[in-house]
């Protein structure tokens, strides 16, 4: 199905649909794509429209952050010559460009601004990567990643990411339903919520180190199960049409559309299946700012500033701010999960 926005987009925040929906051929090389009143001849792109399908790429294919990318993953997300196909849920709007998308992160275990990430990850390894299934499952135990991913065909899924910081960005995520990977390992009924957990590696990640931190480590997050078997979470191991930069998760990371970003756990190294709920690093240290559902909610104002807009990225000088969409604008897929909850106490 197509998600749309509840709300009037303009149309210059719109990715042209023919754009769009002819993108991969574009980088394949042997796209024919009509602009206008008249169409190119074959294999030609006018200056207009190459520079409005670079923007919804933006890079080169080689533009990853990491040591090394093993080649099993590579051709397991595949690339510009065989990107994955487009999953149910999508959005229309224009894609965040890729530097915006990989150059203004918050991921605190490499440093508390936005371009640390970024430049302090260059060396990040993921190979080897196992992750840990733990907890109220049947088949428990340490598992490569290949061995979590092997199973599961990829899709591309376009989504809305809201920062509790207010500012947002739309993204192309390559990732497959968490609740497939679920299913695989067995939980049984005593299992509640499912906890996640990031790598904890200090001489990878200089912020886990840094005596500025407040932050707990190992980052940890959890998830209702009943959130985390919904169809719109995923797990992803890329982003657009490559495998993700290391200062954006790599190689394995959550994707919870209608939470705000903190939720979207990073790096995972082990998923824990509990009775009851576990704690989170956001909400251990500051509760009455960040709680446990963090759903976007644009009446509940947090505590230092309004929820009620959000800043899309890119912006410039002036700062191109939307009204916030209660759930991120997939309330029509998910309100029934808090039906009868006071979402401005469940916050």
């Amino acid at each position: 199905m197509l998600i749309k926005t509840k709300k009037e987009i303009p149309s210059s925040e719109i990715t042209p649909a023919n754009v769009y929906k002819n993108r991969r051929q574009f980088l394949k090389g042997s796209v024919n794509i009509a602009f206008g009143a008249g169409a190119l001849g074959a294999g030609l792109i006018s200056p207009s429209a190459l520079a409005q399908t670079a923007g919804l790429r933006g890079r080169a294919p080689t533009e990853i952050n990491l040591a090394a990318k093993p080649d099993w993953l590579v051709a397991k997300v595949g690339n510009r010559n065989a990107p994955p196909a487009s999953g149910p849920y999508n959005t229309d709007e224009a894609l965040t460009p890729f530097q915006d998308a990989t150059n203004y992160n918050n991921f605190f275990e490499f440093g508390n601004g936005k371009g640390d990430p970024a430049s302090k990850a260059r060396d990040f390894k993921i190979d080897p990567w196992s992750v840990e299934i733990a907890g109220e499952v049947n088949k428990p135990g340490n598992y490569t990643l290949e061995d979590i991913l092997q199973p599961h065909t990829l899709e591309e899924r376009v989504y809305r990411i809201r920062c509790v910081e207010a500012f947002s960005m739309v993204i192309p995520w390559i990732g497959f339903p968490l609740a497939d990977l679920i299913s695989r390992f067995e939980p049984n009924s005593n299992a509640r919520f499912i906890e996640f957990e990031t790598l904890y590696d200090p001489e990878q990640m200089p912020g886990q180190a840094a005596r500025t931190s407040s932050l707990g480590w190992p980052y940890k997050e959890g998830l209702r199960m009943d959130e985390a078997m919904h169809p719109l979470t995923i797990l992803a191991v890329g982003m657009y049409d490559d495998i993700l930069p290391a200062q954006n998760g790599a190689p394995l990371r959550l994707v919870v559309p209608w939470k705000y970003g903190f939720k979207s756990i990073k790096s995972i190294v082990r998923i824990n299946f509990r009775r009851d709920m576990p704690n989170t690093a956001w909400n251990d240290y500051a509760a009455n700012e960040y709680g446990f559902y963090a759903n976007v909610n644009p009446q509940v104002s947090h505590p230092r500033w309004s929820q009620s807009q959000e800043r899309r990225l890119p912006s410039g000088l002036f700062d191109r701010r939307i009204p916030t969409q209660l759930f991120n604008g997939y309330a029509e897929e998910v309100a029934h999960l808090y039906q009868g909850m006071d979402l401005r106490t469940y916050f």
